[in-house]
């Protein structure tokens, strides 16, 4: 077995005397078990430790490896002149991990670094492990934007990669947990916070790894939490493997949770392939779904597919809805994966002769012509969750105390340029934000004057 030990850290510069100078004293449980942490690594002897970080160069649809022979990194941007931290890379295992996950279909690899300083998600867990003189080198990996179920994939690349060369490797996944723990913390209170640090620290004591994979992104983003991804990694290095977990310590006085964690390989077993579970469980979740769909909902789903598999737009089918045919109003359709959104287009007032016509046209946008997405593809098809928001019509408002980001959506108008964003979004939890937003897609700066409209939604999902 090449994974020979896994943990979860967090990686708090304040843990660290230069840094706190005397406030570390509050984690002090935190900086113990790290300690213990450092101490069981370094008596695994690895050949290689492999870091996954939060803070280190990151993509929307891509895991950065970095390259070259090694790097350094201080804590200079956290008023701290006295901490140097060097790393020696495994430059094989790092191309090795990019073949791997080539083959197994993940965007991996070394190219696009930005900074090859260390980051302090890498740099903390280093600090705890320099007294200890290893001889083991470094591979650094950065997360993405990609799904959870990619990041344990890549986990599972990792150890195929490792097992190949005969590597022992000790994984550290760097990461805290959620940033809004407490009003006076420095990112504020979040009701999610709490609930997320409770749920994933249950899971980390059973090793329930299939829980890593299944938060809704909009909750985790609620949460602010910056660690899922490297856990999920670190999971998957442990696919189809029985563990013996151990969660040391959890504190969060400063509003940022901070767990430490271990989990020791037993040998394999058939209970905890969790990619294989997670494919079941997400399987039955779009059965059921898709079992629901009212007929907007299912026209949408229609004109895509067919536009997708075919190349030409799809024919309005003949028995439909009088309330689809006989209308005419603005529509938008937007597209989810894997809980984040996919694609969404619409229109204001309606441009085409009846509401099922303008959903044919503004799913097939949403799929192919959303300029922040790549068009979808075939393979994608089964995976996507489509809504189907219907407009009333917008009516002009003399201020924003007359929008509730909840109920209504909002217009902003200036010149020729306009921008619009739905209501009930996960993620918009003011009117301020909601305009704020609106006014970024319509390229108006945000202390400029404007005119606003708000509108409400019949939403189809």
């Amino acid at each position: 077995m090449s994974v020979v030990g896994t943990f979860i850290v967090p990686h708090p510069p304040i843990i660290l005397p230069e840094v706190g100078r005397g406030e570390e004293k509050k984690i002090e449980k935190t900086a113990r078990a790290y300690r213990a942490v450092a101490k069981r690594i370094a008596e695994l002897k690895p050949d290689t430790i492999v870091i996954t970080s939060p803070h280190s160069v990151m993509y929307a649809d891509y895991f950065h490896i970095s390259p070259g022979s090694g790097a350094e990194g201080d804590l200079r941007a956290f008023g701290v002149s006295g901490v140097l931290v060097k790393a020696s890379y495994d430059e094989v295992l790092a191309k090795a991990v990019g073949i791997q996950a080539e083959e197994d279909g993940i965007p991996a690899g070394t190219l696009g670094e930005k900074d090859p300083a260390l980051d302090h998600g890498t740099l903390i867990p280093l600090w705890f492990l320099a007294p200890f003189k290893l001889s083991s080198e470094v591979v650094r990996i950065g997360l993405s934007g990609l799904p959870m179920i990619d990041h344990y994939r890549l986990g599972e690349s990792i150890a195929k990669a490792a097992d190949k060369l005969d590597r022992r490797i000790v994984i550290v996944a760097s990461g805290d947990l959620s940033h809004k723990l407490k009003e006076d913390g420095p990112y504020g209170f979040a009701s999610e916070g709490p609930v997320f640090d409770a749920d994933v620290t249950a899971a980390m004591k059973r090793a329930d790894f299939l829980r890593f994979l299944t938060y809704e992104p909009g909750f985790c983003e609620k949460a602010a939490e910056c660690g899922l991804g490297s856990f999920a990694i670190m999971a998957g290095t442990l696919d189809g493997t029985a563990v013996e977990p151990e969660l040391l310590s959890y504190e969060g006085p400063f509003g940022v949770g901070y767990a430490v964690a271990a989990f020791r390989p037993l040998g394999k077993t058939t209970e905890r392939y969790f990619e294989k579970q997670y494919i079941k469980l997400e399987e039955d979740r779009l059965k059921a779904l898709k079992s629901q769909e009212d007929e907007y909902v299912r026209l949408a789903r229609y004109a895509l597919e067919a536009y997708v598999k075919t190349g030409v737009p799809a024919k309005l089918p003949k028995e439909l809805p009088g309330e689809l045919t006989s209308r005419q109003v603005g529509v938008f359709v937007s597209l989810k994966k894997h809980g984040k959104l996919r694609g969404c287009i619409g229109t204001i007032a309606p441009v085409t002769g009846s509401v099922a016509e303008e959903i044919l046209r503004n799913a097939v946008s949403a799929g192919m012509s959303d300029p922040r997405f790549p068009q979808v593809k075939v393979s994608e098809l089964e995976a996507l969750v489509y809504s189907v928001d219907v407009l009333s019509t917008p009516e002009a408002i003399g201020s924003a105390n007359a929008l509730d980001s909840r109920r209504y959506g909002v217009i902003v108008t200036k010149g020729h340029k306009r921008g619009l964003l739905l209501p009930n979004l996960d993620g918009v939890d003011s009117v301020e934000q909601q305009i704020a937003i609106a006014k970024q897609k319509a390229g108006i700066a945000a202390d400029e004057a404007c005119e606003l409209q708000r509108f409400e939604v019949v939403r189809h999902s």
